[in-house]
């Protein structure tokens, strides 16, 4: 019987963000595979690891295309793609505390693509006078990462709920976190 290997990363993806600590035991039996099989496709948790990060890239690619970066205001951009990220973000927050991903010579290449039209989204925005001058691009990229990661532990946990995770994301990032007066 082949196995789906698909299948298999989407499983792996599904445990790995509730339990980043499982095992390879436990992933296959969560993919309703054998460790032996699991083994096969995957010759340990690194070589699974670098595999759920080829996924994860793929679907931000997919979202950053989906948003339509260079359309209407920055603002709405960045809105449009936390929205389109949303179904990966579990995936992506287990994949940005994975420190091996980021460490050393073997960083993927997709991550800088990634952060580089994102970096270009915010820095459009500077230059419209729609986003503050005195925080970097880089930053800004750095910040939507932690908050969309954040926002899918704390809906994964109970502590928010998952219609609320966009415009806590988008809201915060947007907006900041000072109360303004009102008018």
């Amino acid at each position: 019987m082949a196995v789906d290997r698909e299948h298999v990363l989407r499983a792996a993806a599904a445990l790995l963000t509730r339990k980043a600590t499982a095992t390879m035991d436990e992933v296959a039996k969560a993919a309703g595979i054998s460790r032996a099989t699991l083994h096969r496709q995957f010759a340990g948790r690194d070589a699974l690891v670098r595999a759920l990060e080829s996924l994860g890239i793929a679907e931000c690619e997919a979202a950053l295309d989906a948003a339509d970066l260079d359309s209407g205001s920055a603002a709405d951009a960045v809105r449009r793609l936390v929205r389109a990220v949303e179904p990966a973000a579990g995936l992506l927050a287990f994949l940005y505390t994975e420190n091996q991903l980021y460490e050393g010579e073997r960083i993927n290449p997709g991550w800088t693509a990634i952060d580089d039209r994102i970096a270009a989204l915010f820095r459009r925005g500077q230059l419209a006078g729609e986003f503050r001058i005195d925080l970097t691009p880089a930053w800004l990229t750095e910040a939507l990462f932690g908050l969309m990661a954040s926002g899918a532990w704390m809906v994964q946990s109970g502590k928010g709920a998952p219609r609320d995770f966009h415009h806590m994301i988008v809201e915060l990032l947007l907006g900041g976190a000072l109360r303004r007066e009102e008018s």
